[in-house]
């Protein structure tokens, strides 16, 4: 997973896209078209984002009765205090008891009774072995295991299954918990622009002063970008009002992040000062913090106990001290009868204060902590003189990671370079690299990286690292270039290339539309603008002398999560065989949200088409649209691809082959019609099959089947034969009262809530000559269309988008010139057992009661 900032980062540049917003209160509650409720509900959001403080507003809201009072007991947890547990064993309701004292009540824990809901926040904290694979089955409330094993268990639902589970998680940690878990994902995404804006004119009652800290935050990127996270909002705040009531002049304003979180440390400083009156002890609780800070950062923990602490020789009465004195930075959490825990009030913090742990390290003993060897330098001097030596084995450490979680922890060392950063910060320093020298060999060592071949996501931190040494050489002279016009068609270096995708996504302007013709039209270009290809809706590389060698770097892009691509034009280049076998590679991935791809006169044969059939067929495409002209397919390969267009799983639209022909797949969800039938071990005795166990007709004499555990015995319904699975589209032609659904195998056979549609197995359509219904769990839904003269509905499962559609087939002579309208959509995970079509003819619910009309009811599976 990416270092947070760079996923900032990433989504700023993402365009615009129509997703659907939750309220806080309607967290747990059915979407539309949904009837079940949510019941395993994760969050994700990076750190400081404000995921804790909705959970936080949500208990609020329901405690003071303002919302989800069907809701009667909140538990919640954080895996911070749970994490002290492991090795201890509770059972559910001892842990409930452990924590809670006020539900030892008598009668509280009689789970049936009431509606629980389970907040386990910070699933990124959780150091206790999550095993869902391994851990055993558990279901049973009062007896006692490992406190792992409850979570396992209360999470996939064996446990508690009627309780609503809320889980909040850094996106790091998201993948701990198995996706057919989880009911829901959402997002905690911050601020918008707008919000930074109403932020500030909140914070400050002086409105010029809010108009000059928005003004300010808007011309550095970066600030603006990190203001986002509302803590980062508070930082920022806390800093320019501490500025602009000292300062006269604009001269010296924060507009770094080092800068910003170096002013930060000085007003909290100045501050524990005033409250403690001039404590002597400050520099040295804040170099204690760094250690810890840094310590903990190369472990990838948020989070410190007191054995934590310990190895840092932090003193635990002490510490205590810190967080009084220093509340803004770092802070100690205590739960009754529990250890203290303790953290800093955001990562951004942590990696700021362990990079000047760092520094002030080497400046001073001359040690360099990123070395493996922790080398001594040798005198004061060549401290001094070799600080570039520790930006270079930062430098190295960090492009060494894959994901970037040293980015911003490099950004923060190499600001403490600038002289004018560390006379702000002398008192802690000590005393000051010479850094002068050091700055020069150390731009000239990050100008030589940025020309290696590395990976582009760390080229563009090294930038970033630049822009911190308050170097914008390379920048400057590719901006110039864009501005005159002169940049097409002429030659860039490696590092003029990065230097173009530093500025492109550095804008303001959303990339819809990237072409890179405009710029550099070239395979080395293309390897150094990979970040802008991510960012852009619309990509176009026709005509850019690219070879096969790039596709494997263009699939890693169009298998990234973050990629905003949709359409890719790659025509005109000598791609062969091989580079698309390779770009396949990237279109199967499920993260690929490729819709149409461009391959004209790319020297293909019939050997790529076998791969490019593969991924067309596969559930995770979502390519619609695909366009192979002018390529020596041959009748082979068109034969292959032509051989799909019939199959259910395709999700193309239109196929163009040799020069312009079109091949138009089968209209509508018909393409994904199936042949089913009925069995006859689970129809009703009042029930009659016919047409090869494609019709049922209810009849009033009872028929004499044999006893089946399978046969329906209070409701005349009857299931299909054929277990349905991935897409699925079939029709009923009905006559007088039918049930039409879709059900788990294991539905009850027998008395009450073994209907279709009244119970949590099975979703149904009622139909009949006045209307329709929509059921679910014992709840019908009255739906406004009329059948209008058709006798025949529609249903399309699609499994794997969890969702069930039906639809009013209106006569048009059969096949494509029939009309669907859309009659109801449920949806659910459909991630349990079997999947089975289900009639039910000749009755209908009403308050409960079974009641028979008379006259003749029938339903026919249709053959398409």
């Amino acid at each position: 997973m990416e270092h947070e900032v760079r996923l900032i980062e990433t989504a700023s540049r993402k365009p615009a896209k129509e997703e659907t917003p939750i309220r806080c209160e309607d967290i747990f509650k059915a979407l539309p078209g949904q009837v079940q409720p949510i019941r395993t509900m994760m969050t994700t959001g990076v750190a400081g984002i404000g995921k804790t403080v909705l959970t936080h507003k949500f208990t609020l809201d329901w405690a003071e009765g303002k919302t989800n009072q069907d809701i009667h007991i909140i538990i919640p947890f954080t895996f911070r205090e749970l994490n002290l547990l492991k090795g201890k064993e509770f059972s559910l309701v001892e842990l409930l008891h452990h924590y809670f004292i006020e539900i030892k009540e008598p009668g509280i824990c009689q789970f049936d009774w009431f509606q629980f809901v389970f907040i386990l926040d910070g699933l990124d904290e959780c150091r206790l072995p999550l095993d869902f694979q391994n851990n055993p089955i558990w279901t049973d409330v009062t007896k006692s295991t490992s406190v792992d094993v409850l979570l396992t268990n209360l999470i996939r639902g064996d446990l508690l299954p009627s309780a609503r589970i809320w889980i909040t998680t850094r996106p790091a940690a998201a993948n701990q918990i198995p996706a057919e878990c989880v009911g829901m994902v959402t997002e905690v995404r911050g601020f918008t622009d707008s919000q930074k804006d109403e932020y500030f004119r909140k914070r400050f009652k002086d409105e010029k002063l809010a108009s000059k800290i928005i003004s300010h935050v808007k011309k550095s990127r970066s600030l603006h970008i990190m203001c986002q996270i509302p803590v980062f909002c508070w930082i920022t705040a806390s800093v320019l009002e501490d500025f602009f009531k000292t300062s006269q002049t604009r001269e010296g304003t924060p507009k770094t992040m080092t800068q910003m979180y170096i002013h930060f440390l000085r007003v909290q400083t100045i501050q524990g000062d005033r409250k403690y009156c001039g404590m002597p002890e400050n520099r040295e609780i804040i170099l204690s913090l760094g250690k810890l800070a840094f310590n903990q950062l190369e472990k990838g923990n948020l989070i410190f106990y007191e054995a934590d602490l310990a190895e840092c020789d932090i003193d635990i009465r002490a510490a205590s001290v810190y967080s009084g004195v220093f509340t803004e930075i770092f802070k100690e959490e205590c739960w009754l009868y529990q250890d203290k825990v303790f953290c800093f009030v955001h990562l951004s913090l942590q990696e700021f204060l362990a990079a000047l742990h760092v520094f002030q390290s080497y400046i001073n003993t001359g040690v360099d902590l990123l070395s493996e060897k922790k080398e001594r330098k040798m005198n004061l001097l060549s401290k001094k003189s070799l600080l570039h030596l520790l930006g270079r084995s930062a430098v190295e450490k960090a492009l060494q990671s894959e994901n970037g979680h040293l980015d911003l922890f490099l950004r923060f060392l190499l600001g403490l370079y600038l002289e004018t950063n560390q006379i702000l910060i002398r008192d802690l320093l000590g005393q000051r690299g010479r850094s002068s020298l050091a700055n020069q060999e150390t731009v000239s060592y990050i100008q030589e990286k940025i020309s290696e071949d590395l990976p582009p996501e760390g080229i563009l931190n090294l930038f970033q690292c630049l822009d911190e040494l308050n170097d914008r050489s390379l920048v400057e002279e590719i901006q110039q270039s864009l501005t005159s016009g002169s940049l097409s068609g002429k030659s860039l270096s490696p590092a003029q290339c990065s230097a173009l995708a530093f500025i492109l996504l550095s804008s303001e302007k959303e990339l819809d539309v990237f072409d890179m013709k405009k710029y550099s039209a070239s395979e080395r270009g293309l390897l150094r603008l990979l970040p802008v290809v991510k960012a852009s809706k619309t990509s176009l590389m026709n005509g850019c002398r690219l070879s096969e060698r790039c596709c494997e770097a263009l699939a890693s892009v169009l298998s990234s999560n973050s990629s905003s691509l949709r359409e890719l034009d790659l025509s005109i280049n000598w791609l062969k065989d091989s580079g698309v076998k390779l770009l396949s590679a990237g279109l199967g991935s499920p993260d690929c949200t490729l819709e149409t791809l461009c391959l004209i006169g790319c020297q293909l044969s019939e050997e790529c088409c076998e791969a490019l059939a593969s991924v067309l067929s596969s559930n995770s495409s979502r390519l619609t649209e695909l366009d192979l002209s002018t390529n020596d397919l041959k009748d082979s390969g068109v034969k292959l691809l032509s051989a799909g267009l019939e199959d259910p799983r395709w999700r193309l639209d239109t196929l163009s082959v040799e020069h312009g022909g079109v091949w138009r797949l089968k209209p509508g969800l018909k393409k994904y019609a199936c042949d089913l039938t009925l069995d006859p071990n689970t129809a009703h005795r009042e029930l009659s099959l016919s047409e090869d166990n494609r019709k049922v007709t209810w009849v009033e004499k009872v028929k004499s089947y044999p006893d089946h555990p399978d046969r329906f015995d209070s409701h005349s319904q009857v299931l299909g034969r054929e277990a349905l699975t991935g897409r699925c589209y079939w029709e009923v032609e009905s006559e007088g009262q039918v049930y039409i659904g879709v059900t788990y195998r294991g539905i009850r056979r027998r008395g009450a809530g073994s209907s279709l549609g009244g119970n949590n197995k099975s979703w149904s359509l009622y139909c009949d000559n006045g209307g329709y219904s929509a059921g679910y769990n014992g709840r019908d839904t009255a739906l406004p269309l009329r059948p209008a003269g058709s006798t025949r509905v529609g249903v399309y499962l699609d499994r794997p988008a969890g969702s069930l559609s039906f639809y009013r087939v209106s006569p048009g002579g059969g096949g494509s010139s029939d009309t669907l309208t859309h009659l109801h959509t449920f949806f659910s995970s459909f991630t349990q057992e079997d999947l089975l079509p289900g009639l039910g003819v000749g009755w209908r619910l009403n308050g409960g009661a079974r009641l028979h009309q008379s006259g003749r009811s029938s339903a026919s599976l249709c053959r398409l």
